[in-house]
């Protein structure tokens, strides 16, 4: 409830990592260390870091080392990070304290799987990253085109077909964005998913995303791409009723579901316990 006060407050639209930073008080790591802390969770698992030029950011990528003869790939889209020191602040770098996606891509156990990072996370010393594209414009065009082109060159170095995109949180927005423009998603899974930021942010009484695209948008295109969307019951930061809202806007039959799993919050305990959710969506 403590999130959910702060944000009626606030003067604009936090992050979700924000909400719960901000209700918890937690000290932040440097931006090294955030990037640090992922490069070892990755050496760990064999994986690495690669950084991917597009026209608009470069992205970071964590890929292991090497793939699998799968002609399927999942990937991984990491939330909103560290957008929002404070209700009024925006941080000066968005690089996830705890990158719930990254963790999830490297429990994985089965198939292959990448991870994209968002722009300016890990990477936030560039031209093009301004505060605004983790803030209010975190959704924009330019961002999901990004997004697109790297999903692009992930693919092509897998040497996969078809995919299977994943979004935790924000990244829920980027996963439907993704696939109402591609021919190559076989289904969508979002994780706390902020499916509709416009009533994420009307829940939360916050300014709205001004200049980010909106996935209700998609919904006549998305509708005949698999769908599961995964809800913390006791998630306060997007609780279940804005998922289950979105999902009922989709023409009757179509094959998109919410699984509300009891006990769960907007960060615990998805990575912890992906590989067994994992098995139970296959």
């Amino acid at each position: 409830m403590l999130a959910r006060s702060i944000a009626r407050h606030a003067p604009r639209a936090l992050s979700a990592s924000a909400l719960l930073l901000l209700a918890a008080c937690v000290c932040v790591p440097t931006p090294d260390e955030r990037r640090q802390a992922a490069d070892a969770l990755v050496q760990a698992r064999h994986w690495h870091g690669v950084d991917i030029a597009t026209p608009t950011f470069n992205l970071q990528a964590f890929i292991p080392d090497t793939f699998d003869k799968d002609r399927h790939l999942t990937v991984y889209l990491e939330g909103d990070g560290f957008a929002w020191v404070s209700g009024g602040q925006p941080s000066s770098d968005p690089t996830p304290v705890n990158p719930v996606a990254l963790r999830m891509a490297l429990a994985q156990p089965s198939g292959n799987a990448a991870y994209l990072a968002r722009p300016c996370q890990y990477l936030a010393d560039q031209d093009h990253c301004r505060q605004r594209y983790w803030t209010h414009a975190r959704f924009a065009e330019e961002v999901v085109a990004s997004l697109d082109q790297a999903v692009d060159k992930l693919k092509a170095q897998a040497g996969a077909r078809r995919l299977t995109l994943i979004g935790y949180s924000g990244g829920g927005a980027l996963a439907l964005l993704l696939a109402a423009r591609r021919d190559d998603v076989g289904n969508i899974i979002t994780v706390a998913g902020n499916l509709d930021p416009a009533a994420w942010t009307e829940y939360h009484h916050v300014s709205p995303l001004e200049g980010s695209l909106n996935p209700v948008g998609q919904l006549m295109t998305l509708a005949r791409i698999p769908q599961v969307h995964l809800s913390g019951a006791n998630d306060s930061v997007i609780p279940t009723v804005l998922t289950t809202r979105f999902v009922a806007a989709y023409p009757k039959g179509s094959p998109v579901s919410v699984r509300v799993i009891p006990g769960y919050t907007h960060s615990c305990c998805w990575a912890q316990d992906w590989p067994q959710l994992w098995q139970q969506l296959q």
